[in-house]
């Protein structure tokens, strides 16, 4: 038997994917739970040490026959992380994360150096948003100024992952491209950017070499393979975003589908052969992993909301779904905005959760949960809209991450967005789109990672649903409710 390892890596876990693709079988999916820390402020951050940990933990519960089989590693991580390193390859301070919303005031300072908001979008593709690399760069900076002063690479989460692998410094272009500095059209570092983080110091010096999705970068070392249990020697691909190695294990590689991703963040993207550059801002122009662009609306709070609403109601994930089925369609009109974490779209990084229309008829525990699901899904309504008008037509949705577990989910998706919705037999998104990605570069193959993709990957019919037409009338009515609740939110939190 021989296998490719799909590693992903989270907010919430790290999971591993061990496939094999002779069978078309995922042999093995093991994960293990990360911590993350968060203070007032916005502060989300986490220990790149809890990162190894975890990985090591997870390939633990793989048993060593399959271990030995691995012949390709892939590595999908969240994007947009700070990893700042030193000389001797060794991170200098906690990672901030891509939820990590405490650096707006160094966001509106990099804009201002810029030329502006409009400037950075018509120049580079996207602005500065406090989730995105740049700000935390510059936190680092005013903050840490010694550390920052010997600050040698600055690397992503998935590039320090490859880093410890491999040994080599480098940043793939899918991911790159949520730095903030990346010139989305031409693929290549901003200078204007990063002399706007930074007048005073050469940024680029820090930056590793830029690759594409479709080449190995290293092979795995002996000391990585002796630490993970692993066969050394073995090449090791790019990798990339997590929303881009999503694409990849969802069959986004190719115009006129739409990945829709109920994770923690909720995101919604699809495939194009040519930049899309959204002139308001709300679409990021991102490149994908295989040699395109991947225009994609990204929410901090979808699984956020329902989880922290399953928290607070004390029910498990079958109660969870339990209680969806027994509230109506629309919540009995309580609405949800599921700003939990402050918001990245819309831009309200000081944003917090507000419940509309609670009375004594309907403030009940269902409505509250259901609310939260709809209020989750009409912000990624706002993207599938967003989407169209660049041109983008969802004529499908492959639903993806924790939430298409809920079949009542699923169809209120179909629903809300008025298309229809697939789901996979294949169910580990990016992880799985790491795992294709190694296929690719595996010795032997010939196949490219679209090819693979169509091969491997098939739908799940029995958790496929299409749109209700009811339901899309009464849905698009709620939603236009929800576009004024979002406005009123907006006036308290500025």
């Amino acid at each position: 038997m021989s296998t490719v390892l799909g590693i992903d890596l989270g907010t919430q876990a790290v999971k591993v994917v061990v496939y094999d693709a002779d069978s078309r079988d995922v042999v093995a999916v093991e994960s293990a739970p990360l911590d993350l820390y968060q203070a007032d402020g916005g502060v989300a951050e986490q220990q790149a040490h809890w990162w190894l940990d975890a990985l090591r933990q997870a390939l633990g519960q793989v048993g060593s026959r399959v271990r030995e089989s691995i012949a390709a590693v892939g590595v999908s991580g969240q994007q947009h992380g700070f990893v700042p390193v030193d000389g001797a390859g060794e991170v200098q301070a906690p990672v901030k994360l891509w939820c990590d919303t405490s650096t707006s005031e160094e966001c509106d300072e990099i804009t201002a150096a810029y030329g502006g908001r409009d400037a950075l979008i018509r120049e580079v593709g996207n602005p500065i948003l406090p989730g995105y690399t740049a700000s935390k760069v510059r936190w680092f900076r005013n903050t840490h100024p010694g550390q920052y002063a010997r600050m040698r690479t600055i690397l992503l989460p998935h590039d320090y992952l490859n880093y410890v692998l491999t040994g080599e410094f480098v940043m793939e272009f899918g991911d790159a491209s949520g730095t903030g500095w990346l010139d989305v059209r031409q693929r290549n570092w901003s200078t204007k950017v990063l002399e706007a983080i930074d007048p005073g110091r050469a940024l680029v010096d820090c930056l590793p070499a830029l690759v594409d999705g479709r080449s190995a970068i290293g092979q795995l070392t002996s000391d990585a393979a002796e630490r993970f249990g692993l066969p050394a020697g073995v090449p090791v691909s790019a990798g990339g975003g997590d929303n881009m190695m999503g694409a990849l294990g969802t069959g986004n590689v190719r115009p006129g589908v739409v990945t829709m991703s109920l994770g923690t963040s909720g995101t919604v993207y699809a495939f194009s052969d040519t930049p899309i550059v959204d002139s308001g801002g709300n679409i990021a122009a991102f490149c994908s992993s295989n040699d395109g662009w991947l225009p994609l609306l990204c929410t901090m709070n979808c699984t956020v909301a329902t989880e922290s609403m399953r928290k607070l109601l004390d029910t498990d994930l079958a109660g969870f779904e339990a209680m969806l089925g027994q509230s109506q369609r629309g919540a009995e009109g309580v609405l949800t905005v599921p700003f939990f974490n402050g918001e990245r779209t819309p831009n309200l990084p000081n944003a917090r959760a507000c419940v509309f229309g609670f009375d004594a008829r309907n403030a009940r525990p269902e409505n509250l949960l259901r609310s939260a699901v709809e209020g989750a899904t009409y912000a990624l309504r706002f993207g599938i809209d967003e989407l169209k008008a660049l041109g983008i037509q969802a004529s499908e949705i492959i639903l993806t991450g924790g939430g298409s577990n809920s079949g009542t989910w699923r169809q209120v998706v179909a629903d809300i967005c008025n298309a229809p919705v697939t789901v996979l037999e294949q169910t580990e998104g990016a992880a799985l789109g790491a795992a294709l990605q190694a296929l690719s570069v595996s010795p032997g193959n010939e196949s490219t990672v679209e090819e693979l993709a169509a091969e491997n990957l098939t739908a799940n019919p029995h958790k496929s649903v299409e749109p209700r037409q009811s339901a899309v009338t009464f849905y698009n009515d709620r939603y236009a409710s929800y576009q004024r609740a979002v406005d009123r939110v907006a006036d308290l939190y500025p």
